[in-house]
């Protein structure tokens, strides 16, 4: 026999997945880059307003936040989502594949909007909880900072709460198994941009110029020594040069070079020693060279660090919703980056991954033009979202789910 409120979830989830996946797909058909989810944002909002939530917008450019009362007024937590989508071109032949040239929802934060809208969905139709939970739809996390902007834009004035929580598919793991840690799940990182001021010149009187292709390549290669051997070799650290440009023919050499990469460690730190050796790096590759190079930072993410406590909490539920064979603790910390960081350095809270993935390996990966999300995971992330949200207020003691709960 089921638990009451299982049972409710189950057929609340049954009854309405019909709608949520149509509603996912509406939403990939229609994908909106950091700031410009005005479309994305409207839906997200009728689709609270006719759940009788009063609902919040523009926090944050294109947020949209709205929140179940409980019964302690005085008790809350926030779960995030987020919105936008990549400037991508998809190759996907979906019935419901993007319609916007150089642009497709390809990390699945069209699923994670539509999780959250059903789990708002499912915990209004259940008896309230002693605590409140504020939904929040974010927007801008691809390289837009988007959940800083928010809370710049007073967001935990307007929706105070004790702890945040996040959720993001992963396509390398099993569709039905989740992955989590304590500290630092997700890097910390920004993006540079360094350019190289030379003399153009005809390719055949280089002497008469100052060619500035040399000197980014050396500062390529160079780079790369000071992951190796400038930091501790058990702290991880990536740098990435992924961009070159410079000139415009073949038979010219340019005035001007420019390079674009990441740096991505899993501590603030080291992100600004490594900020700092690459200054000290272009300063003396312009002077051996006789060029002036340029260096910029932006585009900053802290590490997404877990809490200890928040985090044995998800766990728990995890491990009572879905079994212990698919809960994976203690998972190796991934070098990308995500905004949610800079909620987490405000409040405590936890970054859980929801495997997405066929089982062989062979499923699409984040930002790949060939990636959907998993219809499937919809229910999981709604079983989640639920139990979280009722243990986080019951805690001490934490039920044991029964055995048909585990999916």
């Amino acid at each position: 026999m089921k638990p009451a409120f299982v049972a409710d979830v189950d057929a609340l989830i049954e009854a309405n997945l019909p709608h949520w996946v149509a509603l996912r797909h509406e939403l990939h058909a229609y994908p909106e880059l950091r700031f410009e989810e005005h479309h994305t944002a409207e839906v997200v909002a009728c689709e609270l307003a006719a759940l009788g939530y009063d609902v919040s917008h523009g926090i944050g450019g294109t947020g949209v936040v709205a929140s179940l009362e409980g019964l302690d007024q005085s008790r809350a937590i926030m779960f995030r989502a987020d919105l936008d989508a990549l400037p991508i071109q998809e190759a996907g032949k979906h019935p419901y594949a993007s319609c916007i040239p150089g642009k497709m929802h390809a990390c699945g934060h069209d699923g994670h909007t539509v999780m959250l809208l059903a789990a708002a969905r499912v915990l209004k139709e259940l008896p309230k909880l002693p605590g409140s939970v504020h939904f929040v739809f974010q927007p801008g996390e691809e390289g837009g900072a988007g959940a800083q902007r928010m809370l710049d834009d007073g967001l935990l004035g307007l929706f105070p709460c004790e702890a945040v929580f996040g959720l993001h598919n992963w396509p390398s793991m099993p569709e039905g198994h989740f992955g989590l840690r304590v500290g630092p799940i997700m890097a910390a990182g920004t993006r540079f941009r360094i350019t190289v001021t030379g003399r153009g010149a005809h390719a055949a009187q280089p002497h008469e110029g100052l060619d500035p292709i040399p000197v980014a390549c050396s500062i390529v290669l160079q780079c790369n020594t000071l992951c190796a051997r400038h930091k501790d070799p058990v702290d991880p650290a990536v740098i990435s040069v992924c961009m070159l440009r410079a000139g415009e023919a073949d038979n010219v050499i340019p005035g001007q070079a420019e390079l674009r990469g990441t740096i991505r460690t899993l501590s603030t730190d080291l992100l600004k020693k490594l900020q700092t050796d690459i200054v000290r790096l272009c300063d003396g590759i312009a002077c051996s060279y006789g060029t002036r190079v340029d260096v910029e930072f932006f585009q900053f993410y802290p590490a997404t660090v877990n809490s200890p406590e928040e985090t044995a909490l998800c766990e728990r539920v995890l491990r009572a919703t879905f079994g212990d064979a698919r809960v994976h603790a203690d998972i190796p910390p991934n070098m990308t980056s995500e905004d949610f960081g800079f909620m987490l350095q405000t409040r405590p809270g936890a970054y859980v991954l929801a495997g997405s993935g066929d089982g062989a390996g062979t499923s699409p990966g984040l930002h790949n033009p060939h990636y959907d999300f998993n219809d499937a995971v919809i229910p999981k992330g709604v079983h989640y979202w639920v139990a979280l949200a009722r243990q986080y207020f019951e805690r001490n003691p934490l039920v044991k789910l029964d055995e048909a709960y585990k999916r």
